[in-house]
């Protein structure tokens, strides 16, 4: 390579650089640096969305695939935290100045064990503090999203909710017939029969599929239960209406899933109405912005294409050993 090339590339690669330099240095001028600098990424905001000075009302809102993955220091994004919805439905149970919870449920779906410490925490909080928890479904609540909602004083869906797909999933790849193909073979070592089921290597033997369906049979029979106390219905007809198929808002409310239709604000009015609340304020509370989401956010605004798919490649990793899932698919 001639001298002329090397300096065209290094040329390039200083105008490159400038250029994400002027970008981080525009993300700085427009950051307010004592958000910025909080050091506690627990920290809840409240932004009051309604006024009043009398009975409080805390609108909690859980959006995305309902997971427990630890998002990376630098790409973080505002998608769903495991833990941090935790502690904050914790924070509003033990907020003594909190007097309803409305949880804002817009999902999917996702783990087992994670839908199911929400239900418990959700249990734990009207036992414990004895405040209302009503959920207002979003565009879609389905399955985990159920799963959650089943155990709230009331439910109230928009009448073109998507929910429902009551039931369990675990899904696998078989590759091996594209392997065989392409000539690819994989070397195994295992310390027991059972040890690479649902390997994505091989078939899948009856034997592997009978342990994986008696699992899944097992966690199914959790979330009927789950419904069964949490709705007062009866095991038969939470089976039936349980077969994995969704309901529209409407649908649901005819079957008894859900017991009221309408938005979020007519939520609020029924717990208001419902509680004797009076003169109600009502606040959502907002992740507090602190240095790692304003880094993450910052450096995702200079690589939006390059964050993206580092984010599905992170999603891929995550999903490569089979689990079991309360998750609606399409």
């Amino acid at each position: 390579m001639n001298a002329k090339r090397w300096w065209a590339i290094l040329i390039a690669a200083v105008l490159l650089l400038a250029s994400l330099g002027f970008r981080f240095m525009g993300s700085i001028a427009t950051t307010n640096f004592e958000d910025m600098f909080k050091l506690d990424d627990n920290q809840f905001e409240e932004e009051i969305i309604e006024e009043g000075v009398g009975d409080k009302i805390a609108v909690l809102e859980l959006n995305g695939i309902i997971q427990d993955t630890a998002p990376s220091p630098v790409l973080n994004t505002t998608s769903y935290n495991h833990k941090r919805f935790l502690d904050m439905l914790e924070q509003a149970g033990e907020d003594s100045t909190v007097d309803g919870i409305i949880l804002r449920v817009n999902t999917p779906g996702g783990g087992v064990v994670e839908s199911a410490e929400i239900h418990d925490k959700i249990i734990e909080i009207q036992e414990q503090y004895e405040k209302p928890i009503y959920v207002s479904m979003g565009n879609t609540a389905a399955s985990g999203g159920y799963y959650i909602s089943a155990p709230a004083n009331k439910v109230v869906a928009h009448p073109a909710t998507v929910t429902g797909s009551i039931g369990v999933i675990m899904e696998g790849y078989d590759l091996s017939g594209l392997a065989e193909k392409w000539g690819i073979d994989f070397n195994t070592i295992k310390s027991g029969e059972y040890k690479d089921i649902l390997s994505f290597s091989r078939e899948m033997t009856d034997e592997e599929r009978e342990i994986l369906q008696t699992m899944v049979d097992d966690m199914y029979a959790d979330f009927v239960n789950v419904i069964v106390d949490g709705r007062g219905m009866s095991e038969s007809k939470v089976r039936e209406l349980g077969d994995g198929r969704v309901y529209t808002g409407s649908q649901a409310k005819e079957n008894g899933l859900v017991d009221e239709l309408g938005s979020l604000d007519d939520t609020i009015a029924y717990m208001a109405e419902d509680n004797d609340f009076d003169d109600v304020q009502v606040v959502k509370y907002n992740y507090a912005t602190g240095f790692n989401e304003w880094l993450g956010m910052s450096v995702q605004s200079m690589f939006t294409d390059e964050a993206e798919f580092l984010g599905i490649m992170d999603m891929i990793r995550q999903s490569n050993a089979p689990r079991a899932m309360y998750l609606y698919t399409n």
